[in-house]
């Protein structure tokens, strides 16, 4: 069995002051007691989005389903 620590996954972030709720896809390290870390896409401009979470936060993952498709939502520890 794989150890679900030290892996990446994909997970999604919210962006505040968009006008509409959305969100945006990086990446997040899989760390002990369901936590994740999120890392910074390669684009990342904190002046221009504004993350719910910023990289480098600690946060859970919540499973979501939007269009029959299964996502990871960055939620409060």
């Amino acid at each position: 069995m794989r150890d679900p620590r030290n892996r990446v996954v994909r997970m999604y972030v919210r962006l505040l002051d968009e006008g509409t709720p959305c969100s945006r896809p990086t990446q997040a390290l899989a760390l002990e007691d369901g936590l994740f870390e999120l890392l910074p896409t390669e684009d990342y401009d904190p002046e221009d989005e504004h993350w719910e979470f910023l990289p480098g936060a600690k946060v859970r993952g919540e499973e979501m389903c939007h269009d029959g498709r299964s996502y990871l939502m960055a939620v409060s520890p």
